[in-house]
């Protein structure tokens, strides 16, 4: 293991986070942040985490000056897994020097505490959009310039720290391999041959949509602020909003269905966005992975609003609406929450606690799928759950006829990786695994009291546990009952916290190149 270059490398992604604090200092003036006055409070903060990152970047550079340049896998996985690790606590530093105020579980206010720091800043770079602020509209609670650094890591960690870091510095041949640690699902293919041309041009895209989708919003009402932050989220499906009651609070039809444009692009893989501006739309219709990702949203969409939200006590409480009227908003409401759990994002516009059981139960499968390869959304991707099912076939197949050698064929061409059907297994098994565990270990260490002290029924721990272990671990945020569409986070002890920002880690980078940080062996000399 190649350690001072691994030093040196995350020295260079001290300074880049560094460097995007710095963009979030106008937002502490009130011509730019939208408040009273000037955030001495956020400003200062922010001033002194910078310097701090750029500290910490001389020293690990220092500490890799003579380092070789030659980046193996290994280094790549370490580069990618401690990024992570170093960009949580670097992001942290904001929310604790600017004094950052939220409710605890007694209903009082305290300042946000090192596993809550943590906790959200980690949630911006996972792209999970959960978060333990719990009146992020009160500016002397939360300074608008934190907001904007909160949304600012959706931004950064939404394509990836290390694509971003390969598409503006390069790093040569290197940069396949931690292009390949930073996005290790089943498709790994870019657009172009070399490595750091492909981050560019994921990078050009994920720039251009978000420019876009920022300008519309402004025209559609928001503030250049809100417009930006949510932005920021949209294409990064994170899911943080300026507004306590997120999307909803807007209360604009307009708003809702650009969003929900924006998050299908955003769960496209960009892949087939670029071949779409070359003028081959057809690969985007003709990609298996892609029809299938649009199958589950309509075929889903309509399941919510029929069988679901329409029949719930919430819409024939509401008898002067009209007919047409019902079936718009259950339309509305159940296309948006679908996309926005699919493609990972997060944004609410309904409270979809007072869905019924199936409806709610439909959104809790969706958490497990996920958006597409080679996208910036989350979860489990739709490739592999395609790529589950033909295997799975193929095997029960294999059961009555043990001699057919049968390849499994996606989009009319046949994969020969003998290692692909391990892989899918492996990683399925992974993720059933540690989130059995991971359900046990909330379940043991947070008391029956947070259920209580929160107003929830403590009989619904068990579902709620699931649900957040669920929403974490795929990078969702919100998730049923205590975490739950208009609650947060801040009810939890700071162990589940902790436990709740590995899970984000985990699903960022699906699972290995973190689990790999953990096992003696990758440390060893070759």
């Amino acid at each position: 293991m190649n350690l001072p270059l691994v030093s040196r490398l995350l020295g260079i992604i001290s300074w880049l986070i560094g460097l995007t604090m710095a963009f979030s200092l106008p937002a502490a003036w009130p011509q730019f942040g939208g408040h009273a006055e000037f955030e001495a409070r956020g400003f200062y903060g922010l001033v002194v985490s910078i310097v701090f990152c750029f500290a910490v970047g001389v020293v690990l550079r220092y500490i890799g000056r003579a380092a070789p340049d030659t980046l193996y896998r290994k280094e790549a996985m370490a580069v990618v897994g401690l990024s992570w690790v170093l960009a949580t606590i670097l992001g942290a530093v904001p929310y604790l020097l600017s004094s950052v105020v939220y409710t605890a579980s007694d209903g009082e206010p305290v300042l946000m505490g090192i596993a809550e720091a943590l906790f959200e800043s980690q949630s911006g770079f996972s792209t999970t959009g959960a978060t333990i602020l719990t009146d992020i509209e009160n500016e002397q609670w939360v300074p608008r310039c934190i907001l904007f650094w909160r949304s600012s890591t959706h931004f950064l960690g939404g394509l990836g720290i290390i694509v971003l870091f390969v598409a503006i510095l390069g790093q040569g041949s290197a940069g396949k391999a931690l292009m390949r640690a930073e996005m290790p699902g089943p498709s790994k293919e870019g657009s172009h041959e070399r490595m750091q041309n492909t981050a560019w041009v994921f990078a050009a895209i994920y720039c251009g949509l978000n420019l876009i989708l920022i300008v519309v919003l402004r025209l559609e009402g928001m503030t250049w602020f809100e417009a930006i932050c949510h932005g920021f989220g949209t294409m990064a499906t994170g899911g943080f909003s300026t507004l306590n009651a997120s999307l909803g609070g807007f209360e604009s039809k307009a708003i809702e269905y650009t969003v929900v444009l924006f998050m299908m692009l955003a769960g496209t893989n960009f892949t087939l966005l670029y071949l779409s501006l070359l003028g081959k739309p057809g690969k985007l219709l003709g990609d298996p992975e892609w029809r299938t990702y649009a199958g589950i949203i309509v075929a889903s969409t309509l399941l919510v609003m029929i069988v679901g939200i329409y029949v719930t006590t919430d819409f024939n409480q509401q008898g002067d609406l009209t007919s047409q009227e019902e079936w718009e908003t259950a339309f509305r409401d159940g296309l948006f929450q679908v996309v926005a759990t699919l493609t990972t994002t997060g944004f609410g516009t309904a409270n979809f606690d007072l869905w019924n059981n199936f409806s709610r139960a439909l959104l809790i499968v969706l958490m497990f799928v996920g958006g597409c390869a080679g996208s910036t959304g989350g979860g489990m991707k739709v490739i592999r759950h395609i790529l589950f099912v033909k295997i799975l076939g193929r095997e029960i197949e294999h059961s009555f006829h043990p001699s057919v050698v049968r390849h499994i064929r996606l989009g009319g061409e046949s994969i020969i990786d003998p290692d692909l059907p391990r892989n899918i297994l492996v990683y399925f098994g992974l993720v059933a695994l540690i989130f059995t565990v991971s359900c046990q270990v909330l379940v043991g260490i947070e008391p029956d009291s947070t259920w209580v002290e929160a107003g929830q029924p403590v009989e619904n721990k068990l579902v709620d546990s699931a649900s957040a272990i669920a929403a974490t671990l795929h990078n969702i945020g919100p998730g049923l009952g205590i975490v739950g569409s208009t609650q947060n986070y801040a009810p939890f002890s700071a162990a589940s916290k902790l436990l709740f920002t590995f899970l984000m880690m985990l699903g960022r980078l699906e699972l290995f190149a973190v689990l790999v940080l953990v096992m003696p062996s990758f440390w060893r000399q070759r």
